[in-house]
């Protein structure tokens, strides 16, 4: 297990990034997306770091 502090801005980023990848490679590698949709279902919605 590894834990990852991130700011409000990276976590958007990084949200970004997965939805970028799903865009891109959506149709070619399905272990690979389904790994993506569930990392980001891990992570927290923006909102919620702001509200802490």
């Amino acid at each position: 297990m590894y834990t990852i502090d991130l700011q409000a801005e990276e976590l958007q980023l990084l949200r970004s990034a997965l939805r970028s990848y799903l865009q891109a490679f959506g149709h070619n590698e399905a272990d690979l997306v389904q790994a993506a949709k569930k990392l980001m279902l891990k992570l927290p919605e923006v909102a919620d770091t702001k509200a802490g």
